[in-house]
């Protein structure tokens, strides 16, 4: 963290701190946990129980990527701050679900039908609000639009899955899930190598911005 002097007329000089980015962190939380629970959803290696992802939803994707909000909060970065909040929040919730002092399964023990509407409606919230958040990336880079883009999709499959009660819509849904995690990966590290200090930099595909 550099610091940098700033003069006021004849007043003595006072030291500023800049903030990290905190992108990369909030984006490789993300990614890592995404990547973990699609595998799952998409029975990589015959697994279908997603309980393991929970220890990495709460301190990864719940905890790491709450905490990149609230730096993205300082850093003066109004959109980094709502997504790495929401979405920190949201694996936070999803864990609970799993969680047996939770009680939240328990309670649905003798109607397994009401769970599965209750997840989908659950899924379906945060398929609106993914797809607010991509409208909100149109005017920025191809990779954000890209990861929200197949986010919201995947949000999308896993409610009609739960919603069908189909099996394979749900196992489309973790492929996309991977994809989606790849590519939240990519920024990630897009993010990280800094020109000044990496052998080499990812482009984002930069969109044109409003003049005037």
């Amino acid at each position: 963290m550099s610091v940098d002097k700033v003069e006021y007329g004849s007043f003595p000089a006072k030291p500023v701190r800049k903030l990290a980015n905190p992108g990369p962190l909030g984006l490789f939380s993300f990614a890592s946990t995404t990547l973990i629970l699609s595998l799952y959803n998409a029975h990589a290696r015959g697994v279908a129980a997603p309980n393991v992802v929970v220890g990495m939803a709460l301190f990864v994707g719940g905890l790491a990527q709450l905490l990149a909000g609230m730096w993205e909060f300082a850093a003066g970065n109004t959109f980094g701050a709502t997504a790495f909040s929401s979405y920190g929040g949201f694996w936070l919730s999803y864990a609970t679900i799993f969680i047996l002092g939770s009680g939240i399964l328990d309670a649905f023990k003798e109607t397994p039908d009401e769970l599965s509407s209750a997840i989908a409606i659950y899924l379906t919230t945060w398929t609106v609000l993914t797809f607010l958040l991509l409208i909100s990336t149109l005017r920025r880079n191809i990779g954000l639009i890209a990861l929200f883009l197949f986010l919201d999709i995947t949000f999308l499959l896993l409610a009609v899955g739960e919603y069908k009660g189909s099996a394979n819509v749900s196992k489309s849904a973790g492929y996309l899930g991977v994809i989606t995690a790849l590519i939240a990966y990519y920024v990630g590290l897009a993010e990280l190598l800094h020109r000044d200090e990496s052998w080499f930099t990812l482009p984002l595909g930069q969109m044109p911005k409003r003049l005037g």
